[in-house]
């Protein structure tokens, strides 16, 4: 068995972290390590907390991951079977309504899981050591981001883009930011503070008003469902045409 944290790897240009990864056997284990605390509901394909404030679905993150995965190690020549899952470590932590076909692992059920994977163990091979020291060859130490080429916000493309396949042809079809290449759904809520994230990174300059965040994201069609979002999720100072958000 061979296992590894932190790695960080790039794949059709577009870069990847995995929290850990383990190969066994014949299949690689990629794991979503969550240290979230409280209690927390789903609602289909969305998460909540108790007073309804939507969060980051970690589902969306680890289905990346795992795509961008698969994808690196045919390059690479590897056909194995790559199983990931979202692991919650806080024994604080509660997911009411948790869907049982989705890849979650919770505090209650981590020891079990590891014994059962510790189980079906097997020898180590040459095709398991090549490819774990090919990943660490790939492994990037510093984040891609640090040294981003220079840019202006009137070059960059607006609108928002699929947290899966990465395509900008989305849609807002009811609550909903729908990818018209590989089907893809995602609540608008979730896809606006996405992008809310990459607009702060991008330019942590520029201060997070509804009009830039509604022109940042072009496909949502209300300033007042922007508005709704920021008012939810971040403090507003000052009032009318001088109001931003923090």
């Amino acid at each position: 068995m061979f296992c590894t944290n932190d790695l960080r790897l790039s794949c059709n240009n577009a870069t990847f972290q995995i929290d850990a990864l383990m190969i066994t056997g014949e299949t690689i284990y990629l794991f979503e390590v969550k240290n979230d605390e409280g209690d927390f509901y789903c609602d289909r394909d969305r998460i909540f907390t108790k007073n309804k404030s939507e969060i980051n679905n970690p589902l969306l993150q680890v289905k990346r991951c795992e795509s961008l995965f698969r994808q690196l190690i045919l390059s690479l020549g590897f056909d194995m079977p790559v199983s990931a899952s979202v692991v919650f470590v806080n024994p604080e932590f509660t997911l009411y309504q948790a869907p049982l076909s989705a890849p979650l692992i919770f505090p209650s059920q981590l020891k079990r899981y590891m014994k059962d994977l510790n189980a079906i163990y097997a020898k180590r091979s040459g095709k398991h050591r090549r490819l774990a020291e090919k990943l660490s060859s790939l492994h990037i130490e510093e984040s891609p981001f640090l040294h981003l080429p220079k840019y202006r916000y009137d070059q960059l493309r607006k609108g928002i883009f699929c947290a899966t396949c990465g395509s900008f042809s989305c849609a807002v079809k009811g609550r909903s930011v729908i990818c018209e290449d590989c089907g893809q759904a995602e609540s608008v809520e979730a896809a606006v503070l996405r992008s809310i994230k990459e607009f702060r990174m991008l330019f942590p300059e520029r201060k997070i008003t509804t009009n830039n965040i509604f022109d940042w994201c072009r496909i949502v069609g209300s300033k007042k469902t922007v508005s709704r979002i920021l008012n939810n999720h971040f403090k507003i100072h000052g009032v009318h045409q001088w109001a931003y958000y923090e």
